[in-house]
């Protein structure tokens, strides 16, 4: 069996899946470069792929398809970027990665105190030497309401990580876990968004999630709160997000995933006029803080994101079942 990774990183990702190849028994080829319809012979003579958050789409995968592709396996526990259907259509099967919920979860929890903190404005400030303490005065996290939306893994480890600071938690969900009663408070979306000092997303990328977080949702929200998004950027409606910080209503935001970022990370595009409006109005606001979708970036969380979609890969090449597979 052959899996050929594309997009894959030689400074980290290519140290793990090498010794994979040794330690489980597979061949392997890989690319620094994203997959697209002018390098998909690269992966002739492969039996899997193995990506990262780049759109799959039909053309792609007709054409991985004509390469005899069995499976397809990302590099990510979101995988709205791939059309699973489309795949399945075409006999191929499709796996996500699985890794601890506590690297996005810590991310996450610094988001929430550098806005309640105003540590953007901070340090832009004394950047420039202007070392004043007018209009950067924070706030206590444990004076605050803090709503999580989501409490799967990685929504219930953030819960679990602010009780330690003595804030009042709500959550919503459709699916509330038992096992968080006591130290949360499961009310619907509008109570928790209008009851809510920080509001912070942890809900899946699905259809049905697409702009949960819209003009309406926003206008709830309390006036100086905080929307913190590290989950998927589909979650939010940019627009309404840059309207609700311009008009002031919203006391910032935190978010290292936004809409329409395939085309940024993980690239540099530091010699290029950046092609993302959204993120570069984003990056104006001196209340707002926009990191490059990082928030899983730990030795940890890269290990478990080869190691589990390569586990799967090898299960699709054997017909095996497997927990990473979205069916």
């Amino acid at each position: 069996m052959k899996i050929f990774a594309f997009a894959l990183r030689p400074f980290d990702e290519l140290v793990v899946l090498d010794r994979l190849s040794r330690e489980l028994g597979f061949e392997y080829g890989w690319t620094p470069d994203y997959p697209t319809l002018d390098n998909v012979e690269l992966a002739a003579g492969a039996d899997m792929l193995n990506i990262i958050t780049n759109p799959m789409t039909p053309p792609l995968l007709d054409a991985y398809h004509r390469l005899g592709i069995k499976g397809i396996a990302t590099r990510s526990i979101g995988y709205d970027h791939v059309d699973v259907a489309y795949a399945h259509g075409l006999g191929m099967r499709v796996a996500h990665a699985a890794y601890p919920p506590e690297g996005v979860a810590d991310y996450t929890v610094m988001l929430i105190l550098m806005a309640l903190r105003k540590v953007k404005l901070v340090f832009r400030h004394a950047a420039a030497q202007d070392f004043g303490l007018e209009g950067k005065m924070g706030r206590d996290l444990a004076s605050c309401t803090v709503g999580v939306v989501g409490t799967g893994a990685i929504g219930s480890r953030v819960a679990r990580v602010l009780a330690g600071f003595g804030c009042s938690l709500l959550a919503f969900d459709p699916y509330p876990r038992d096992d968080l009663r006591g130290l949360v408070e499961y009310v619907d979306l509008d109570e928790l968004l209008a009851s809510s000092d920080v509001v912070t997303l942890h809900a899946p990328g699905l259809a049905e999630n697409h702009h949960m977080i819209a003009r309406r949702e926003l206008a709830l929200m309390r006036e100086g709160s905080v929307l913190v998004n590290a989950a998927r950027g589909s979650l939010v409606d940019t627009a309404a997000l840059i309207d609700a910080i311009e008009s002031g209503h919203l006391g910032g935001a935190a978010l290292d995933t936004i809409e329409h970022e395939a085309n940024l990370y993980y690239r540099d595009k530091s010699l290029e006029a950046l092609p993302n409006r959204d993120r570069a109005m984003l990056e104006a606001f001196p209340n707002v803080i926009v990191s490059p979708h990082m928030a899983f970036y730990t030795e940890t969380d890269v290990e478990h994101m080869v190691r589990s979609t390569t586990e799967a890969l090898i299960a699709f090449s054997r017909s095996e079942d497997t927990p990473f597979e979205v069916r």
